[in-house]
């Protein structure tokens, strides 16, 4: 089959329009105009990801994180440059979805809330109408280092940073999310009533900023976002029996969380 094919079905369900001003989606590297036999789908696009590619034979990636996402002025041989190479040397396509699969409806956001218990969801931020950036909802009422426990529980995490004071511990109902690195949404988790907010990568100076405000936050890391993985091979594959393609769906296995707790 054609990677067009794959990825138009794709984009019907997650449109590159979606997508918030000047972010990176769409193909990055190769061409559609292709016959492809195997896709790979992965959380980033890092040297130990296109080994796997290249050992597997894999035609077409698609990722959450774009490989290129700042400007290039050369593509000479360097550790990091050599990602690329190696996907150009091997004509591996890849195909970035960003930001839209935070915004679609039933996309990575909805997913976090419907492994947290998150009901009643709203969007945290509109980006158009009736669509936006992260999630609000209710959870039964419980403390915060309960709710913790369970977000570390629920995505495998060895650890999760509070953001709180004096090990406070308060009684939470409404809580915000956004996956990947959220913390300039939490102003509007604040206008719209969140006991807390769950996002990755937050500063030390907005994590003071938040409780000054009157924000708890949890912070879980941006690898949380690897459940876009096992979700969209989901997808693929239902869509490759609806339509019969001729493709293999890929899940990948290598690890791409440059973090770990002692």
């Amino acid at each position: 089959m054609l990677a067009k094919t794959l990825v138009d079905r794709y984009d019907i369900y997650c449109s590159p329009k979606l997508s918030m001003e000047g972010d990176v989606v769409g193909l990055q590297i190769g061409s559609l105009d292709r016959e492809i036999k195997k896709v790979m789908v992965t959380l980033d696009v890092r040297e130990n990801t296109v080994a796997e590619a290249i050992a597997k034979e894999v035609d077409l990636i698609i990722t959450k994180h774009a490989p290129i996402f700042k400007g290039l002025k050369d593509l000479v041989s360097s550790p990091q440059r050599d990602i690329l190479l190696d996907l150009v040397k091997h004509d591996i396509a890849v195909y970035v979805s960003h930001t839209n699969i935070d915004i679609v409806p039933d996309g990575l956001n909805d997913w976090f809330c419907q492994l947290l218990g998150i009901e009643n969801t709203e969007p945290l931020l509109l980006t158009e109408d009736s669509v936006g950036i992260g999630r609000i909802g209710d959870i039964s009422e419980q403390s915060l280092e309960d709710f913790a426990e369970r977000i570390k529980n629920s995505f495998g995490l060895d650890s999760v940073r509070l953001v709180r004071y004096d090990h406070q511990n308060p009684r939470i109902s409404k809580v915000a999310i956004c996956g990947g690195s959220g913390q300039s949404f939490y102003q509007e988790a604040l206008s719209k009533g969140a006991d807390v907010y769950v996002t990755g990568d937050i500063y030390y100076h907005t994590a003071q900023e938040m409780l000054t405000d009157g924000l708890y936050a949890i912070d879980p890391g941006h690898h949380i976002e690897v459940l876009f993985i096992s979700e969209i091979a989901k997808r693929l594959n239902q869509w490759k029996q609806e339509e019969n393609w001729d493709v293999e769906v890929l899940e990948s296995q290598s690890s791409t969380n440059p973090f770990s707790h002692l």
